[in-house]
């Protein structure tokens, strides 16, 4: 019988810079925490420094620094965990003080992505963003700590990358982007495909963990992996569901936003988030008993307006309100209707609870963003208005000598299939 390895220790220090406050700090912290364990390690410990600046050659004080070497001679960590991306000159000098490995708040992340990308355009992402963020690191030979596996080691390039020369790491790069280029290639067909379905498109966004793939398969029976950790989807799934009017639509999950994401990971991740802006809907997930909803709100905000698409309609889903007071679920709808979103519900993804007044108001922006559209229909053709139902949808219907005078609403991308059937009295707003 093997014993499981022992988990490595890990010890994580911040800065409070000015501007910062001790409850965003706090939250930062508390994140870190997280991702750290779910990239298998445990937290021992940490401790956060308030400063004028970040000490450009340590991160931290010398005084913290020196804190931290009385526990690491306790054998305390293997490990030191830097809420901020360290510049290679920090990590460097970290290390060679602490005698520990040192990484940053992006190789943690980096690294969960490493562990958790299925697809092959997925596991191409990560490499690029990895290497992306070694290639300034990569200065030769690297010291020990480099090589022992663990946090922000893992997956992607794999462990002794760290000794290949810079224009190795270049011409791999250059690899990596022509092959993520043909994977983006085959996505703008697939997009396409979607698109000349003619049925609306609505992306899934939201903060990491909150609920996004747990939606999805409630309203569609995707069965899509649905973990209670960070960053458990990074591989994006459509899948269809008709709404109560008979409209289909399709539902695409996406990767989860998180403050402090690397750039290079936004970066890698371009054809995986660009399902967001070519979405005619974004359906935004909430983590109602979140304590930090404002900040995730701000976060998603931000990365939305990265992508062009902070001006696409928006549903709210204010997720796991099941776990939250009914005074403080009517709090927060109000306060998104303050903001401008009065198409939001209150939902429990994993309860199935509050789906259907969700449904309704995806339904209800959908059916906004068509055009409106009248048609004479001989008798005979009722096909014609089966499609319509089926890409738009009927408000009202008449039976008149020449046939169904219909009056309804389809995306405007599918009008000129109704050309043939405008009534000589039709009108299009």
């Amino acid at each position: 019988m093997t014993s499981a390895p022992p988990q490595e220790r890990a010890f994580l220090v911040g800065v409070q810079l000015p501007g910062t406050s001790t409850l965003e700090l706090d939250e930062q912290m508390r994140e870190l925490a997280e991702l750290c364990r779910t990239d298998g390690a445990e937290v021992v410990g940490s401790d956060v420094q308030r400063r004028e600046e970040v000490e450009p050659a340590l991160f931290i004080g010398r005084g913290k620094v020196e804190e931290l070497r009385g526990r690491r001679q306790n054998q305390e960590f293997e490990t030191l965990v830097c809420n901020e991306d360290l510049s290679p000159r920090q990590q460097r000098n970290l290390e060679k003080e602490l005698d520990v490995k040192v990484v940053d708040r992006a190789e943690v992340i980096l690294d969960i992505f490493a562990q958790h990308a299925r697809s092959r355009e997925g596991r191409l992402q990560v490499e690029a963003a990895q290497l992306h963020h070694w290639l300034p690191r990569l200065i030769g030979a690297y010291d020990y700590h480099r090589q022992v596996g663990g946090i922000g080691t893992r997956g992607g390039p794999g462990e002794q990358q760290i000794e290949i020369e810079r224009r190795r790491v270049r011409k791999r790069l250059r690899d990596l982007e022509t092959e993520i280029e043909d994977v983006r290639a085959q996505r703008d067909m697939q997009r396409a495909g979607r698109r000349r379905s003619e049925h609306a498109t609505v992306a899934i966004v939201g903060y990491t963990n909150a609920g996004k793939s747990t939606l999805l398969n409630a309203l569609t029976g995707a069965g899509v992996r649905a973990e209670n950790q960070v960053f458990a989807t990074l591989d994006p799934t459509t899948r269809r569901t008709r709404l109560p009017s008979g409209v289909e639509i399709m539902l695409t999950d996406t990767v989860g936003f998180i403050q402090k994401l690397p750039t290079d990971l936004v970066a890698a991740f371009r054809a995986t988030l660009e399902e967001v802006t070519y979405a005619d809907v974004v359906l935004e997930v909430l983590d109602a008993s979140s304590p930090a909803l404002p900040r995730h709100r701000e976060t998603v905000d931000q990365v939305l307006t990265e992508l062009g698409a902070a001006a696409k309609p928006r549903v709210i889903a204010l997720n796991k309100s099941d776990l939250v007071g009914p005074a403080t679920r009517r709090r927060a709808l109000a306060e998104l209707s303050e903001l401008g979103f009065r198409q939001a519900a209150a939902v429990s993804a994993l309860g199935r609870a509050g789906l259907e007044d969700l449904v309704r108001c995806i339904e209800a922006v959908v059916r906004r963003e068509m055009v409106e559209l009248e048609l004479l229909v001989p008798y005979g053709r009722e096909e014609v208005l089966a499609e319509l139902r089926e890409v738009g949808g009927i408000d009202r219907l008449e039976y008149e000598q020449a046939g169904n005078h219909v009056w309804g609403r389809a995306p405007e991308r599918v009008l000129q299939r109704f050309d043939a059937y405008r009534s000589p009295t039709a009108t299009t707003s």
